[in-house]
Formats: C-alpha cells, structure tokens, sequence
C-alpha cells in the first residue's frame, strides 16, 4: 500500500488511499478482516508496505493489526519499483505460509483458503483483460502461465491482487532473484514474475474464485464498493451509532451513521455513509460516503464523496470534495 493514490486524489491528498472508508471502515480495515474469514485460523504477523504516510498512519493500521489479533509491522517501499520490490520489503515475514494482498481491492468469498495448497491465486472474469495481469489454465485448472497486461488475449481472468504461498521462503528467494539481477517488465519488478519462475521449479498454483470483486481505484469505484458493502451489511448491529441523532428526517437503509452525526430536515439514503461528528442540514443524499468533521447543508447529491472538515452548502448533484474545503453556492 505504498503509492500515491493519484486516481483518488483530492481525497489522498491528505490521507492514504487505504485508510478511506468504505461503510464507516478503513478500506484496509475491510481488506484485513476479510482476508482472516478466508483463512479460517488466526494470523500471526501482518506487515504493511506502506511509503512515508507519518506516525498517525502507522499506529492505526497497527491497531487494525491488533484488532484481528496479529502483530503489525510497519516496512517501507522507498521508490515505486514495482510488486516484487514491495512484497519484498517485507521480506523477514516471508517464511512460512504467507497471504500477499493489494489494498486498493476488496472482494466477497463463500470458501476457506486450503492452507495445504502449494499456492493459490484469486482471480476474477473480466471483460477486458489487458490493464490486468491474467493466468492461463490447464484442463486440470492449474495456472500454467502468468501473463503482465497482455495486449492479445491470452485469459480472461483478472488476478485481483490477492495471493497464497505455503513456502514464504521460496517466494522470498524468487523476489531476490529478480532485484538482484535487475529483471523488469514494463519498467518495474512483477510479482507475476516471480510467480511464474516458481511455477516453472514445479510449485503448481490453484485458482481462487472471488463471488464479486470490488475495486477502490477511484472515487466512483469506491462510491460502488460503499454501496455494495452497506448492501452486505444490511441488517446487522453497528451501522448506525447509537450516538447518531435524527430530526425531522428519514434515512432509507441500508446506510452507516457514526459518532455524533446529527441529521436535521434531510432524507439520507440508501447507501450512504456518514463518518463521525459530521451535520447535514436540509438535504438528499443518496449512494454517498462523507467523513469526519464536515457541514452539509442545503444539498441534493448522489454518486459523491465529501472529505473530512468540509463545509458545503448548494445544489451540485455529483461532487469529489476532499479535506478542509468551503463551498456555498
């Protein structure tokens, strides 16, 4: 999780792309949790790649690491030079099993991870293959090829940047091999790479089918991945504070309410989330996410995402605001 998040901007402008929140959690928060579901046993170490992002941004994602139980770590990717160097930064947690995981991506599964596999890879259709890295089956459905944004078609199925390894230490000797011989594709250190020189030493890789495949590369994908987490998340205890307060107002569910959020006059949903001491006054939102600490009044919006501390009061109807920003029309 050590770029930029330059799709996402404003709103990476002041906070890390993977500590947005998608239904009132971070989307690492997301990833993490999911990730312990699959796996079915406790995690021991996690270790987040991240680049500069500051102390703050360290100790919450350590805390997410210890609200799942495991040891957190904090390594640092330097330079953007691709998958492999970032997986390898981690390297002294690439011993035994390992889950490798990219954390602009979430994803929703019906299955527990088979921890006795030599490796999996999670993958999902696409209908246009070539921004993606793809795998090529056998009749047995084994990968046999790693293929990095093919621009002929070779498969049409996406790895969703999610991935299980029995042997860390043989992954970690792979990555080594790659950096130390100055191996690049499109510029960078692929993982994929890395991968397919394992597969080519005999490990023989499985496929994990995802049932869907949510993408936080950008502020309407993120908008979509709120909307079909709050939709999961229907019903269940904890979406709405009990520190919330409605006046006057209707909220259409499935929505999450934080912290002292103060809805007056508004009709608020379906699919919105409302982070932490956040007020809106005289308004319609609809497939929504606003943060922390923000002023809505007098607003009719959907498909928008409103960052922490704004004050927005006018009648645009699809908006990208990030942190500390005054609008009134």
């Amino acid at each position: 999780m050590a770029g930029m998040g330059k799709r996402m901007r404003p709103h990476t402008l002041t906070i890390p792309k993977p500590l947005l929140p998608v239904a009132g959690k971070p989307i690492v928060q997301r990833l993490v949790e999911d990730i312990a579901k699959v796996c079915g046993k406790n995690i021991e170490h996690i270790a987040f790649v991240v680049g500069k992002f500051g102390n703050e941004v360290e100790q919450k994602l350590l805390a997410i690491a210890e609200s799942i139980g495991a040891q957190g770590a904090i390594c640092y990717q330097e330079e953007p030079l691709g998958t492999a160097h970032a997986v390898l930064c981690a390297k002294e947690f690439l011993d035994r099993n390992v889950v490798i995981a990219f954390a602009d991506t979430l994803f929703r599964a019906d299955f527990t991870l088979d921890e006795q596999s030599e490796g999996i890879v999670w993958v999902q259709k696409v209908n246009d293959p070539r921004s993606f890295g793809v795998v090529k089956l056998n009749e047995n459905q084994e990968i046999i090829e790693f293929v990095e944004k093919p621009q002929t078609f070779v498969s049409d199925l996406a790895i969703i940047g999610i991935y299980y390894l029995k042997d860390g230490e043989f992954l970690r000797r792979e990555l080594q091999y790659l950096i130390d011989n100055n191996l690049k594709e499109k510029g960078e250190y692929q993982l994929t790479n890395a991968l397919e020189n394992m597969k080519k030493k005999g490990l023989k890789f499985k496929i994990g089918r995802v049932t869907e495949w949510l993408d936080c590369g950008n502020k309407d994908a993120t908008v979509h991945t709120n909307q079909r987490y709050l939709e999961y998340l229907r019903g269940t205890r904890g979406l709405i504070s009990p520190s919330s307060k409605t006046y006057s107002s209707l909220i259409i569910e499935p929505v999450f309410l934080g912290d002292n959020v103060e809805i007056e006059n508004s009709i608020i949903g379906p699919y919105v989330s409302v982070g932490n001491n956040t007020k809106i006054v005289n308004s319609i939102i609809q497939n929504s996410i606003i943060q922390d600490y923000s002023f809505l009044k007098d607003v009719k919006i959907q498909n928008s995402m409103i960052g922490s501390y704004v004050h927005y009061e006018g009648k645009f109807k699809d908006v990208s605001l990030g942190d500390y920003n005054y609008f009134k029309e």
